[in-house]
């Protein structure tokens, strides 16, 4: 079988790709098939030929991803574009709840005896953390980097199966 992931050439069944989700194993053509398979990963992915796309099956919506002759590269969501309003909406959704807990905590300070002192200030940092958290996950989803899926096979390879 050639090997297509040094030349430039058009992608096809017969070709051997690099995963473009673990990154570490390879895309091979399942027998009998009109799709491709990782061996670690175990994903199962369709082709269009036409376009140079590849579209993993097994996913809602479908990440996808575009071969430029040499390597994989990833395709936004379709209808989907990051503009600035995106951008304000998400540094207030990390700022406002932050503050505006903050706030509370700074005019309404409990008394520094009492055993729960230290709470305000633990959930102030806690609303951060989460607020920021949910952002992160959602410019993963956008830029498709399937974060989950790469822990897992890096697991496998340290601990073995």
């Amino acid at each position: 079988m050639p090997s297509s992931k040094n030349n430039s050439q058009p992608f096809n069944y017969q070709g051997v790709y690099a995963c473009p989700v673990c990154r570490l194993s390879e895309l091979k053509a399942m027998p009998l098939m009109d799709a491709m398979a990782c061996d670690i990963c175990r994903h199962i992915f369709t082709a269009d030929l036409e376009q140079q796309v590849l579209k993993m099956a097994d996913r809602q919506p479908p990440l996808t991803w575009q071969w430029n002759g040499k390597r994989w590269t990833g395709v936004h969501m379709e209808g989907v574009e990051w503009g600035w309003f995106y951008w304000i909406f998400s540094v207030a959704l990390v700022v406002l709840p932050t503050t505006i807990i903050g706030l509370a905590a700074f005019t309404f300070p409990p008394s520094p005896d009492s055993t729960l002192s230290w709470l305000p200030f633990a959930w102030t940092w806690l609303t951060f953390l989460c607020h920021l958290s949910i952002i992160g996950w959602l410019i993963m989803e956008f830029y498709q980097f399937p974060l989950g899926t790469y822990l897992r096979v890096r697991r496998q390879q340290l601990f073995g199966r």
